[in-house]
Order: C-alpha cells, then structure tokens, then sequence
C-alpha cells in the first residue's frame, strides 16, 4: 500500500474518476433485483472504487468518495434512508479496513481485508435497520446479509486485485522528487 503525501492535480482526477466511477455503478446496483431475494442485498461493487481510493491513496481519500457517492446517490434515487443504511455502513466498513490494511497486512490479504469489511458493512445496515424501526425481530437477517457480505467482499476484492495488478502505477501516481514531474513514473 502506498499512502502519497503529494497533492497533485493527478491525484484530484483520478480521485473524480473513482468518486464518479463509485456513483455510476451504485445509480445502475440500483436497478438490478436484490440478491437472493432479501430486500436490500446488493453486490455491491461501488464500494469497489473506495477501496481502491484506500490502497492507493489513504484513508482520507477513500472517505471522500464514500461521501460523495452516498450523498449523490441518495439525491439521484430520492431516497434519504439509503443514506443512512449506506454511510453508516460504509464508514464502519471503511474504518475496519484502514485498521486491517495498516496493522495486519501482509498477514492477511486484500481478500479477507475486503470481505470483512463486506460483512461489516452489511452488519451494521441490519442493526441500524433494526434500531431504526425498533424490530429486533430483523436481526434473522444477519446470517443471510453476511453470506452476501462474503461473496460481495470476495467478488468485490477479485475486481480490485485485478486492476491493481492490470493498471499501470503510473495512472495513478507522478514520480515525487520532491515535486510531482509530468509523465514521470515511478
């Protein structure tokens, strides 16, 4: 993981492009029938571009595009409860795999480090859903949200293990000598 200092206007770009990326495929997730059937259950392959954000540039930038895609999507679906399902998920989920990419990567790899976060995130939209209706009953959801946590997670890492390995480092980085240089790799 490469965590660049450097503020660049490259950086801001592809920062853009994953945030638009994110947005776009969560507004077409949208239209597609829920998973097995459980209302809510999604792949969730726009979560896809905040990891990527997250291995390649931090932390801080991969909660920017989190932000962005759940406060555009909820505006584009109209739907001001997607927000709450999907930020407070989506933050848990982040928060787990910032700790887990900082203090147990190599031991554990991208895949678990993915699916873990997949099955918080799903975790945490079940018990906001059950606090916010005040049905504990729905809590039998949760064996069924984390089966899809583990699939989404693993299908969801294959996808960003590929690019990572397939896109060339120098889309995504300048080489720092001290100041980013045009065309420069590293």
């Amino acid at each position: 993981m490469h965590f660049r200092r450097s503020f660049s206007g490259r950086r801001v770009a592809v920062l853009g492009v994953l945030a638009g990326l994110s947005l776009a495929v969560h507004t077409l997730e949208a239209l597609i029938p829920p998973l097995f059937g459980i209302p809510g259950a999604k792949l969730g392959l726009s979560n896809l571009f905040s990891m990527l954000a997250l291995v390649l540039y931090g932390p801080l930038d991969a909660f920017l595009i989190l932000i962005a895609r759940t406060l555009l999507g909820a505006a584009i679906a109209g739907n001001a409860s997607s927000l709450l399902f999907s930020l407070s998920g989506g933050v848990c989920a982040l928060a787990l795999s910032a700790v887990l990419i900082r203090f147990a990567l190599p031991r554990v790899s991208y895949l678990a480090i993915n699916i873990a976060a997949a099955v918080v995130h799903n975790a945490v939209q079940v018990l906001v859903y059950v606090l916010e209706t005040s049905t504990p009953n729905n809590f039998v959801l949760l064996p069924y949200f984390a089966l899809v946590g583990v699939l989404s997670g693993a299908a969801v890492a294959a996808v960003g293990i590929l690019i990572l390995k397939r896109v060339p480092e120098r889309i995504f980085y300048m080489k720092i000598t001290g100041q980013d240089t045009p065309g420069g790799v590293i």
